[in-house]
């Protein structure tokens, strides 16, 4: 395998003092319409239309990244939780239908 060499990112690439441009302001737009699907107690307390700079805009991304990752994973581990009490609780397979051979 070929290795590519990446050049660092120059200093002023991260401006925490800058103002936001078109594209962040579309994924901070994007990821607020993502958090208003999160439970409420995932949501972030942040005012997403005070943002005016990359360090807020920054720290707002991070937050609901990871309300994101902590409500799938708690939801993934709700679902291995009721998957085993269903699997403790069943003996054998029920099964459906009629029975055959009635009485008459």
């Amino acid at each position: 395998m070929t290795i590519i060499q990446v050049p660092r990112p120059p200093k002023k690439a991260m401006n925490p003092d800058r103002d936001i441009n078109c594209l962040l302001r579309a994924q901070v737009e994007h990821l607020q319409h993502a958090e208003r699907r999160l439970p409420l107690q995932y949501r972030s307390s942040i005012y997403t239309h005070a943002i005016r700079t990359e360090g807020e805009a920054a720290e707002y991304i991070q937050e609901v990244t990871d309300a994101i990752h902590k409500a799938h994973a708690d939801a993934a581990v709700k679902r291995e939780k009721r998957a085993g009490r269903a699997k403790k609780g069943r003996s054998k397979p029920k099964t459906k239908g009629r029975k055959t051979g009635r009485a008459k």
